[in-house]
């Protein structure tokens, strides 16, 4: 139920970044188009890839929630890292890329805005950072409630676009208040390239963390040291040989452990420790729902190893 309130939230933020961003980008559009503005084109530009990220976010919201079946018996939760990563790539192609190049190609142009294009363009500003403030507004409010700001990817996804939009929206003002002001382009084309630049980074750092979810992360050391601990602590496990972990979604954790325990356990008493443990484990940290446990003779298997690592030496 918890996990369905968090993602009911994040589906609330999610759509009301994208009810803006689509209004925006045809304001910005028509108003970019109208004054013949680059910083308001590569705007446009920003709102249209950050349109389209959101559709992917809420895509990868409804295709995570799906049960495990035979062909992914993990379940769907990498999902969420796999759209959000598409997200990345969007704000890096039609978002960076484009906005960098309306900057170059406004160095070399001669074309001059009237004031009737100005004053329409800072106007669309104005109203494009209030719906982008309040969307930003929004998405930190659901992240200091659920708690998940930070490892949500499309809760980060959408707190980096409207983090970054409201910036985009005060350097494409700058650029048009200098250009208004001196006549030169040259402030315009720089604050467009500025943006480019922008939602590179931006695109890079959410592809970054996106790619590493889906090669596979371990949980924060944090939790790996208290998983070890309460594996240790039990008085039928004499030694903790090893521990992996890795996320599997929002909800899930793969923990895999070899463990070697205290000589004299019959099979069945083996078997009722595993199932405790693991029981122990999922009780105490809820989304580790994966438990594997290794039963191992530590002793044997260092005694089978040792011929082979003398032989190395």
């Amino acid at each position: 139920m918890a996990e369905q309130g968090r993602d009911a939230g994040t589906r609330g933020t999610v759509l009301v970044a994208l009810a803006a961003n689509l209004l925006i980008a045809v304001a910005k559009t028509a108003a970019g188009l109208f004054a013949g503005s680059p910083a308001l084109l590569s705007e446009a530009a920003h709102s249209v890839a950050d349109s389209l990220n959101e559709v992917f976010l809420l895509l990868s919201l409804r295709r995570a929630r799906r049960a495990p079946d035979n062909a992914h018996p993990f379940g769907y939760g990498k999902e969420r890292y796999f759209w959000s990563l598409l997200a990345a790539v969007g704000i890096f192609v039609l978002g960076g890329c484009f906005s960098f190049y309306q900057g170059v190609r406004a160095l070399s142009s001669t074309e001059h805005e009237s004031n009737a294009g100005y004053i329409a363009g800072l106007a669309v500003l104005l109203v494009s950072l209030l719906a982008e403030g309040a969307s930003l507004l929004k998405a930190v409010v659901q992240a200091r409630r659920s708690g998940e700001g930070a490892n949500d990817p499309a809760l980060r996804t959408v707190l980096a676009e409207d983090g970054t939009a409201v910036i985009g929206v005060l350097l494409a003002a700058a650029g048009l208040i200098v250009h208004m002001t001196t006549g030169s382009g040259v402030g315009e084309a720089a604050a467009s390239m500025a943006i480019g630049v922008l939602l590179m980074f931006v695109a890079f750092v959410l592809g970054r963390s996106a790619h590493d979810q889906l090669i596979g992360v371990a949980v924060d050391p944090g939790l790996r040291g208290d998983i070890e601990q309460l594996l240790a602590e039990q008085p039928e496990v004499d030694t903790v040989e090893e521990l992996l972990t890795m996320r599997l979604g929002m909800d899930s954790t793969l923990v895999a452990a070899r463990i070697d325990l205290m000589p004299g356990l019959d099979s069945e008493q083996v078997e009722e420790v595993s199932l405790r443990i693991r029981q122990s484990i999922h009780e105490q940290w809820p989304t580790a729902d994966r438990v594997f446990l290794d039963i191992t003779d530590a002793r044997i298997e260092r005694e089978s190893e040792a011929p082979f690592t003398s032989g190395a030496s």
